[in-house]
């Protein structure tokens, strides 16, 4: 399956921003992690913005990011939201009110603990009308989030925007599943080239274990393994260097992704 990239955001520790991470992200520059300043969703009105928390604002940030570099409008393009532990903070918060004497948990908290939440949210703030998937498939997210965009695009032969996003449970939630950081990444991605297309991806779903792809940088590294979002840092890495490679991500216990990446020119000579 053959699909356009024309959009990118990316969100983590020292990650700030797709221009601002791309050398970082190809060993140009080392990486150091930093705290992340998340930018507030001023496209919701005052009362969602109030309701929302760190996971939401985390794919809003980055959908919004990778939605502005493509100059595609969001309002108009379907999505895919894959998150492996959606938003941990509220689950924490709805167990220790059940296992309390007062079992009335709170109605926002209750529409906040869906896993479509931040889908619902970003409808609210693209003014967005078009379908949303969200899934989760544990460690294996990433690839199960871009298969399912990368399917609907050829499908469809229409735009979808791909939003992968993790955020570490509290304790004692964390010591069964712990998560090293917050991160966030997004991809626009077209059926045909367009004059924004940065590269191209032929993506092959592949029944039995592949050798996944890594980090040359043992920080980058530690992020993508520490993180189930961060596991696409490796097709950013090759899309930050806008170069030509072919990647493993995987997929569960028996199945891989391959992803072979081309440069923006050799996609729009197959295309025409």
């Amino acid at each position: 399956m053959r699909v356009f990239v024309e959009g990118i955001g990316i969100l983590g520790p020292g990650l700030a921003g797709w221009e601002a991470s791309r050398a970082v992200l190809t060993g140009n520059e080392p990486f150091r992690s930093a705290p992340i300043m998340i930018p507030s969703c001023d496209r919701l009105p005052a009362t969602e913005r109030r309701r929302v928390g760190v996971p939401v604002k985390l794919a809003l940030a980055a959908g919004s990011a990778a939605f502005a570099h493509a100059a595609r409008d969001a309002a108009v393009t379907a999505t895919v939201f894959a998150s492996s532990g959606g938003d941990g903070d509220n689950v924490h918060h709805l167990c220790e009110t059940l296992a309390s004497a007062w079992r009335e948990v709170s109605p926002t908290r209750f529409h906040n603990s869906v896993h479509n939440a931040a889908a619902g949210y970003w409808s609210i703030a693209a003014a967005s009308r078009e379908p949303s998937t969200s899934l989760s498939c544990h460690d294996s997210s990433v690839a199960a989030g871009l298969l399912e965009a990368v399917v609907q695009v050829c499908a469809n032969g229409s735009a979808a925007g791909l939003i992968v996003y993790d955020h570490p449970y509290p304790d004692p939630l964390h010591a069964t599943r712990p998560m090293t950081a917050d991160f966030a990444a997004a991809l626009v991605l077209t059926a045909a080239p367009t004059a924004r297309t940065l590269a191209g991806l032929d993506v092959r779903y592949i029944a039995q274990t592949g050798n996944l792809s890594r980090m040359q940088d043992s920080g980058l590294e530690a992020l993508r393994a520490g993180v189930p979002a961060a596991r696409c840092l490796p097709l950013l890495g090759v899309l930050a260097g806008a170069r030509d490679a072919t990647l493993t991500l995987d997929y569960g216990e028996d199945a891989h992704l391959m992803i072979t990446v081309f440069p923006a020119a050799a996609g729009a000579s197959a295309g025409e």
